[in-house]
């Protein structure tokens, strides 16, 4: 379909972190690998009156080491906020969040479409987990809190994505940092960073922001944020057409058909009704502490991809493919720690093959598989004889003007020496045998 309207699409990512306990209680953060349900569990998860929170340290430093990553600002006051929702999975009736002083403030992504920005990045606690199942014949819907209070980081950008395309690049590039910062798995299938989307559309030249927005909630794919996204475009330019206006909701993501589905109306800020959660006291920093945390920064992947390619001599993709993970990369430069193989060569190696070797297991095999086993002359000329005289209509084929039954001739005489002698030197009695 041609699209009349330019897509607007804000980002709002939520990543579980990984810490040891959950944000607020000392309950163990493990919901993945819990063998039963509502085994993690304590007063302050649960609600129970008189439970107190108490935030976990390691879970600040990891949000604002990311708005670190992300060139964020940092201010040096912060405080929790209660958002107040009602839900089965929100056992207190509120979610400790943060409203209008969070961790981080701004930031930016690079994309090949242009420059993402980060509106903020802030710290929360997750929901419990929703189940539904049949049970008896009945349909319910079970609740299991060891999800409950886990370190929840939010991303939220600007509206600064305009294609389908952008979003995964962006999304890819974000998880990417998460990973090399190793503050989260990032996991999507067990719904450890989940995507969601803010998508409206204007005309093309349009300067100011549409009247609406729609959010799909809890993508676990990039593709399928890209596919909600055209979904939506769609959708929205063929409401706009009808003279109408989007209507401001939230929406799900059916992954089976291909199509998002209403949820609710969409809350704006003031249906929360934040303030301050006053059993936590706010955060103050010393610029000493902010400062620390540029030091404690891993090399990221942009800066890692650019010296591969100039220290190594590598491709723009090599050096996009070996840097893809942190894991990659180390492998990599503990390979070419041992000169005595090209970079390029190992490159080719680690992309094209899937390495399951230690480094120096790794460097063996190579030379292994580069070094020539050298051969007389005369064996050669005979494996060349023994091809000539086997493929007589290929020697007739060449000499009647068809270059590549020359090449056919020549993998057949590597096969004959089984991989033996330089490749150069054969084809040069090759030649010249086939000029008698």
């Amino acid at each position: 379909m041609k699209q009349d309207y330019t897509p607007v699409v804000g980002m709002e990512i939520h990543v579980e972190l990984k810490t040891k306990s959950k944000m607020f209680c000392g309950c163990v953060n493990d919901p993945f690998g819990a063998p039963k349900p509502n085994i993690y569990t304590c007063p302050v998860c649960l609600a129970m009156p008189g439970g107190l929170p108490v935030p976990n340290r390691k879970a600040v430093e990891l949000t604002l080491l990311l708005g670190t990553a992300l060139g964020s600002d940092i201010p040096l006051f912060s405080k929790f906020d209660r958002k107040h929702y009602f839900y089965p999975d929100l056992p207190k009736g509120y979610q400790i969040s943060q409203y209008d002083q969070p961790l981080c403030l701004g930031g930016s992504v690079m994309t090949s479409q242009g420059v993402v920005r980060i509106h903020r990045v802030h710290l929360e606690e997750d929901t419990a987990k929703n189940v539904h199942k049949t049970i008896d014949g009945k349909k319910v819907t079970l609740v299991d809190f060891n999800r409950s209070g886990v370190a929840l980081v939010e991303i939220v950008t600007e509206p600064d994505i305009h294609s389908g395309e952008q979003a995964i690049e962006f999304l890819k590039k974000l998880h990417q940092i998460i990973r090399y910062l190793e503050i989260s798995d990032a996991d999507m299938e067990k719904g450890s960073m989940r995507l969601e989307p803010n998508i409206s559309v204007r005309k093309p030249g349009q300067k100011e922001l549409p009247e609406y927005k729609v959010e799909v909630k809890n993508i676990n794919s990039f593709n399928f944020v890209k596919k909600a996204i055209d979904y939506e475009v769609a959708r929205h330019q063929e409401i706009l057409k009808e003279g109408k206006l989007p209507p401001q909701e939230t929406r799900g993501w059916n992954e089976d058909k291909g199509l998002t589905f209403p949820q609710r109306t969409k809350e704006v800020a003031a249906d929360y009704r934040y303030f301050p959660d006053p059993d936590i006291p706010p955060m103050r920093w010393k610029q000493a502490f902010i400062d620390g945390l540029k030091k404690q920064l891993p090399e990221l992947p942009d800066v890692k991809k650019a010296r591969f390619i100039k220290s190594f001599g590598l491709s723009d993709y090599d050096a996009d493919q070996l840097t893809d993970t942190i894991e990659r990369a180390t492998f990599f430069e503990e390979c070419v720690n041992d000169k005595s193989v090209s970079p390029k060569i190992v490159a080719n190696w680690i992309i094209n093959k899937k390495v399951t070797m230690k480094p120096a297991d790794l460097i063996s095999e190579i030379k292994k598989s580069t070094t020539i086993e050298a051969v007389s002359e005369d064996i050669i000329l005979k494996a060349v004889e023994t091809v000539l005289v086997a493929h007589p209509k290929a020697v007739a084929d060449f000499k009647s003007g068809k270059e590549q039954s020359k090449m056919f001739l020549f993998g057949n005489i590597l096969r004959e020496l089984k991989g033996k002698g330089d490749k150069k030197k054969v084809m040069e009695i090759l030649t010249f045998s086939l000029k008698k």
